[in-house]
């Protein structure tokens, strides 16, 4: 991971909004998401911004599936309030791994190499690769077998 720590970053502000968010949203009664990227250029790992350039946080996996690009690769921070079988609510907090299968070999390596440290600075509890939109669909059944 040492190698992974110099050649991606993240601002300040990115690794405050991480822990923000994943302080926040572990007690939510409600989906929340948040999408990030790598600025192809410099390599630093931020938060994707919407049409109006604000970083935005999503209520349910439709609206994320709205805003994916269809041929890059995006991060994607879940916290998913599920009830188990036994009646308790869970929180799980995991990252989505968004890998279009119509992304050029160069955008694949570059999200591929930060994918484990994305994991770890985010704190996430695990990571689900997604190809399609469509994937988004079985993130619940998927986090419910967990």
């Amino acid at each position: 991971m040492a190698s992974e720590s110099r050649l991606y970053t993240f601002s300040g502000e990115t690794k405050e909004q991480l822990r923000k968010f994943r302080l926040t949203t572990s007690r939510a009664k409600d989906p929340q998401a948040v999408i990030y990227m790598i600025d192809k250029n410099t390599h630093e790992i931020r938060q994707a911004l919407d049409d109006y350039d604000e970083a935005r946080v999503y209520k349910s996996l439709e609206e994320v599936g709205e805003d994916l690009p269809d041929h890059s690769p995006r991060f994607v921070l879940l916290s998913y309030p599920l009830t188990t079988s036994d009646g308790r609510l869970s929180v799980p907090y995991v990252l989505l791994y968004y890998l279009p299968i119509t992304c050029n070999a160069e955008m694949r390596m570059l999200y591929a190499g930060a994918k484990e440290l994305m994991r770890s600075t985010s704190e996430a509890g695990s990571v689900i690769d997604v190809e399609s939109v469509d994937d988004l669909e079985d993130i619940p059944e998927k986090l419910a077998k967990k």
